[in-house]
């Protein structure tokens, strides 16, 4: 007769080798793409190719100083647009699934309340549908999108246009991290603040924010590394430009822009400034999600 638990050890020891194999093959891909691109892109990067600008065709050699300041300054931007509107909307969806509970346990609601509450419950699955489906949606349907919105009507590509597209992808995932974290937060916590007579609105500022910021900085981190990359929608709003511009109202280069104006061009020496200009995305992108890592690490919500 078998012993029972030497064979379920075994089970359990063959399960955890079974998923460590697993684990293993998945991440080899990924070091696979970052070790390619290490080796193509390292020997590219020196000081003159941070701090010059591209060289015209035909000649050798070159910078993306001016897709770097590009990025920079088209991120900055669509954070700013994407963190207020994001975190704002992921406070009412965790309030309103905080009050959707609540309202559940009452008894002997009038008619007229009933309708009230019911009217709000749809506007809140009608936003809660629009922000899933926008977290579905293809890049470059926005970038269409607010070719149509932004460029067309003012009849030129800015920066601006670019930032917007990016808020727009932005938002789901700080919507659903705020949300998320804002739900972890003790219904007490709120409670004991509005019972010491603080206004809801600083209690929603100074009480819940605070608290939750961890999961908010996150679902920021997780937003800006996903867009960092994007070209399709900056090929529609900021179409990119060779020399340098810091007008938010001007067509301005980017990372992603210049290496696809490189990679698709016949000259070898472009195409290895696209290596070197994609090191530089992939170490940025890379960057972002360890220091994601280490913010969920340091400030995670426990109660």
């Amino acid at each position: 007769m078998k012993d029972p638990l030497r064979f379920r050890e075994t089970r359990n020891t063959a399960f955890r080798i079974i998923v460590i194999f697993f684990t293993l093959v998945s991440i080899i891909p990924l070091i696979a793409v970052l070790v390619y691109i290490f080796r193509q892109g390292i020997s590219v990067i020196n000081w003159h190719f941070l701090t010059s600008l591209p060289k015209p065709v035909g000649e050798i050699g070159g910078g993306i100083l001016n897709a770097i300041i590009g990025s920079t300054i088209i991120i900055v931007l669509a954070t700013l647009i994407a963190v207020p509107l994001g975190v704002t909307a992921g406070i009412y969806f965790s309030e309103n699934s905080r009050n959707k509970g609540n309202r559940s346990a009452r008894s002997g609601v009038n008619i007229v309340s009933y309708f009230r509450e019911l009217r709000k419950s749809w506007v809140y699955r009608a936003a809660h549908l629009g922000v899933d489906v926008l977290q579905g949606v293809p890049s470059i349907v926005i970038g269409i999108l607010i070719y149509l919105w932004l460029v067309k009507p003012f009849g030129r590509f800015s920066a601006l246009s670019g930032s917007v597209a990016l808020a727009f992808m932005m938002l789901p995932s700080i919507i659903k991290s705020t949300e998320e974290t804002l739900k972890l937060v003790p219904h007490a916590v709120k409670e004991a603040a509005l019972a010491l007579g603080v206004p809801y609105y600083k209690t929603i500022l100074r009480v819940i924010i605070p608290a939750g910021m961890s999961g908010i900085l996150n679902g920021i981190l997780l937003g800006i590394a996903r867009v960092s990359g994007e070209t399709a929608p900056l090929l529609f709003t900021a179409f990119g430009n060779p020399f340098f511009s810091f007008s938010i109202f001007k067509p301005i280069a980017s990372l992603p822009l210049i290496i696809f104006n490189y990679a698709i061009s016949p000259y070898e020496d472009w195409h290895k400034l696209a290596w070197g200009a994609s090191f530089i995305l992939v170490s940025t992108v890379l960057i972002l999600n360890i220091l994601t890592k280490l913010v969920l690490k340091k400030w995670k919500v426990q109660y």
